[in-house]
């Protein structure tokens, strides 16, 4: 799993028919402190996630494994919507 932000979304009019109906965001990894990474990538959302939100994603055979998913050709999904991070002392 992998946290991250959302810091767009994708609109496709053609696309899988599997993929009909479902919303695409883009995130940006972060930190577990929530400084933002250079990495993004586009996730199927399966939460209800909104923008500059922080977000758990998973992905892999995780992401298709996500409620909803099965038989859907994704490789990221975000699966939860983070509330708050607490880091241990001396946590990196």
């Amino acid at each position: 799993m992998l946290l991250a932000r959302v810091v767009g979304n994708v609109v496709a009019t053609r696309k899988d028919p599997r993929l009909e109906g479902k919303k695409l965001l883009v995130l940006q990894h972060v930190a577990p402190d929530g400084r933002s990474r250079d990495s993004y990538v586009v996730a199927l959302d399966t939460v209800g996630a909104g923008a500059r939100e922080t977000v758990i994603c998973v992905s892999g055979s995780s992401a298709r494994m996500a409620s909803g998913m099965k038989g859907t050709p994704v490789d990221t999904a975000v699966v939860g919507i983070v509330d708050d991070v607490n880091l241990l002392p001396g946590g990196s």
